[in-house]
C-alpha cells in the first residue's frame, strides 16, 4: 500500500543513511521499524561490521580507518559530494534505472 507522510528532513536523511549502511531500501527499513515498533521488538542490526562503521550521537556515520585499511584524508566538500552521489545512485536503482 502506498501512503504519503510529511517527515522532518533530518529524520529522512538519517533513515536513508541507515538503509545504505544495512544494504536495504528506505521502504524496507521503514517497514521493519514500523513492524518492530508495533511489536515492541529491538531495532534491526546493521549488516556492515560495527568495527568499520557506527553512528555517532547525532546519527551521523563514523568510519574507522583502521578497519578499512589505508587512511585517506577527505574534506567536507568531498564527503558531501560522495554522499550526494550515493543518494543519486540509490534513487536511480530504486527507480529501475542504471546507476
Amino acid at each position: 500500500m502506498k501512503t504519503t507522510m510529511d517527515l522532518p528532513d533530518h529524520l529522512v536523511r538519517q533513515a536513508k543513511q541507515r538503509a545504505l549502511q544495512q544494504g536495504c531500501t528506505l521502504k524496507q527499513l521503514v517497514a521493519e521499524f514500523i513492524r518492530l515498533g508495533l511489536h515492541g521488538g529491538p531495532t534491526p542490526s546493521a549488516s556492515i561490521s560495527s568495527a568499520v562503521i557506527s553512528l555517532d550521537t547525532k546519527g551521523l556515520p563514523v568510519f574507522r580507518a583502521q578497519a578499512l585499511g589505508a587512511l585517506h584524508a577527505i574534506d567536507l566538500a568531498a564527503a558531501l559530494e560522495l554522499e550526494q552521489q550515493c543518494l543519486i545512485q540509490e534513487d536511480r536503482r530504486r527507480a529501475g534505472l542504471s546507476a
